[in-house]
């Protein structure tokens, strides 16, 4: 994980997918906030009461979906009625709160759905310590590597829409890529290459196969490179940080290993050229919108700043520090980078709501954004078996695979009764976190604000949720 002297680039997305049951459930009581959803009302498993209304724009492209039961609408309802036992489920929030306490995290907003009825959605702790403002189901978040999965959805309505394609070479929408070569080693200082056995694809960009790197997460000469190049700066646009990788030799023979690092940027470039569009028009008419993500962007409002978190990190005597203020963000300010791999703001329900089409095939109230094929893919492996397990900055995650923009647990391991096989989701930066069990049919948003990555919140909630399931 890098130090503090990194700059806090929306590019620089540390994000390890972990099953680990280390830590057990803590009985200390907490209390939370009521929020800002007092309209929720609670219901049974078979209600269709929303949780809230969704925003969309008044005309979008979006195919509406008629005729289904099921079109991934989020609704309340008792833990009890949807298969959990209740004591079981309510231990996530005193688990939360013992984090607060001990100074570990700021706060924390979790939100745990079981098919399309939300069973969970409480918070803990505070977005601004000093001024004791507490964590609300509003709070805005900076989700950073969670902006991959909502990138790869625009890519894969791109190629729906056959405007690129899978295996498209990178080069047909970026002609920089033409001139790739690899890495093979240095004759004295200077670099070698050898050609492509095959071009960089976009299947390459979603998958991490491409050869593309941070520059940060190790030494090689690759990454001394990238560095030298300033491959991550705040100054430059897609375009330019595109550009700028494609001039540096690849690490590794498209295809034949994962390494994480700015392919989604790069991706996002893709989308921009392939729809006319910059790719924040491109999400807010084609995702957002449609969605009612209507506080996700590659900014925060200047009305919706009082909402913003600050950003802690642990400072060396171990009390949390803020690293990044609301007023003085890179947030609050449209940037020059629109960071298709780590860029994005977002809010629990938002992201919920995202979650929610991809658990539903594509489908959110009505309106289809993929087709179920689309989602398919996105939520398989797509990597060589040799490329499994995979690994972030020289941490290997056994079990671990990917697929289109998505981690995918690819081993035979079980939480309570519940096979994990197929659970899907990511991490960001700032240790948020999302995953879905389309075996248990349960998805999880979990969000705080701690730079760099840390997993400790999300080993604990994960195997409380799991073994709260007795149905």
């Amino acid at each position: 994980m890098p130090g503090p002297e990194f700059k806090l680039h929306a590019s620089i997305l540390i994000c390890a997918f972990t099953f680990s049951t280390d830590l057990a459930a803590q009985n200390h009581h907490a209390s939370t906030s009521s929020g800002d959803l007092a309209s929720i009302r609670v219901s049974n498993c078979e209600s269709d009461t929303p949780v809230v209304t969704a925003q969309a724009a008044a005309e979008n492209p979006v195919e509406e979906v008629t005729g289904k039961k099921d079109t991934g609408k989020i609704i309340r309802a008792k833990p009890r009625d949807c298969g959990f036992d209740p004591s079981k489920l309510q231990k996530v929030i005193p688990t939360l709160q013992r984090f607060v306490d001990r100074g570990i995290v700021p706060g924390a907003v979790v939100a745990v759905v079981r098919g399309n009825k939300l069973v969970m959605l409480d918070t803990v702790g505070y977005r601004d310590i000093a001024n004791k403002l507490p964590m609300r189901e509003d709070t805005i978040f900076r989700i950073y590597s969670m902006t991959k999965p909502v990138t790869s959805v625009a890519a894969m309505m791109l190629i729906e829409d056959g405007k690129i394609a899978l295996d498209d070479p990178v080069a047909k929408y970026i002609p920089a890529f033409s001139n790739a070569k690899v890495f093979s080693g240095l004759k004295g200082e200077k670099v070698q290459t050898v050609p492509l056995k095959r071009p960089v694809t976009i299947r390459d960009l979603m998958r991490h196969t491409s050869g593309l790197t941070y520059g940060f997460f190790g030494d090689s000469e690759v990454d001394a490179l990238y560095r030298k190049a300033d491959v991550l700066s705040d100054d430059d646009t897609a375009a330019q940080l595109s550009a700028k990788v494609a001039a540096i030799p690849l690490m590794f023979q498209p295809g034949t290993q994962f390494q994480y690092g700015v392919s989604v940027d790069v991706l996002g470039r893709v989308i921009e050229i392939a729809s006319g569009m910059n790719l924040d028009e491109y999400f807010q008419t084609q995702i957002f919108a449609p969605l009612g993500m209507v506080d996700t962007g590659f900014y925060v409002r200047k009305d919706s700043i009082k909402r913003f978190s600050n950003n802690y990190q642990s400072g060396n005597n171990g009390q949390l520090r803020i690293v990044d203020a609301p007023e003085t963000s890179r947030f609050s300010t449209k940037p020059r980078m629109l960071s298709g791999g780590g860029g994005l703001v977002s809010t629990v329900m938002d992201y919920l709501r995202f979650a929610q089409m991809l658990r539903n095939k594509g489908v959110y109230e009505g309106k289809r954004l993929l087709q179920d094929t689309s989602v398919s893919q996105m939520t398989r492996n797509q990597l060589p078996a040799d490329a499994i397990p995979i690994s972030v900055s020289g941490s290997r995650m056994p079990g671990i695979a990917f697929g289109l923009g998505l981690s995918v647990y690819v081993g035979n391991a079980k939480m309570g009764s519940v096979p994990l096989r197929g659970e899907y989701g990511w991490d960001g930066m700032a240790s948020t976190s999302f995953w879905s069990s389309p075996e248990s049919d349960i998805t999880v948003v979990l969000l705080t604000q701690l730079f760099p990555y840390s997993p400790q919140l999300e080993i604990a909630v994960r195997p409380l949720v799991y073994e709260a399931v007795i149905d």
